[in-house]
């Protein structure tokens, strides 16, 4: 495993995230959250807390760059690999977080929806972006007898 490869792949996923978080979670989605006042924290109480969200973000990232390397198979363009990867990292997130969360908030099916859209979408860019930074360490070659 290409060590130095795994942080440049989860820095450069960590912004891109960011961008498509502010854009998507923070802008088009955020008068559905609005109206769900009794359930979401409100703008300045999340700006609040903003620090923790993304030293949370940040640490996922780098576990999730870490999954990605030790799972790597190559043999297709990193890109491939990446949105596989993404694409079973969506599922397990839309599974597990978003149709956990519209168990358990008390949220509307489209926002429900919305979210597991975003979320899913998320998780390919960012297998994609993986995918595409990561390089694995060059193999040694044995010598032959």
């Amino acid at each position: 495993m290409n060590l130095s490869r795994v942080a440049l792949a989860a820095v450069v996923a960590f912004v891109v995230d960011k961008v498509y978080g502010f854009a998507v979670w923070g802008k088009l989605l955020l008068p559905d959250f609005e109206f769900y006042s009794g359930v979401f924290r409100s703008k300045d109480a999340v700006m609040a807390n903003m620090p923790l969200m993304m030293a949370g973000s940040l640490i996922a990232t780098f576990a999730l760059a870490y999954i990605y390397a030790k799972g790597y198979e190559g043999g297709r363009p990193g890109v491939v690999e990446g949105l596989r990867f993404g694409f079973v990292f969506g599922v397990f997130m839309v599974a597990a977080i978003a149709v956990g969360n519209y168990g358990v908030l008390n949220i509307g099916r489209k926002l429900a929806v919305e979210t597991a859209v975003a979320t899913f979408v998320e998780a390919l860019m960012v297998g994609a972006l993986l995918g595409a930074v990561y390089k694995p360490a060059p193999r040694a070659r044995v010598a032959a007898v």
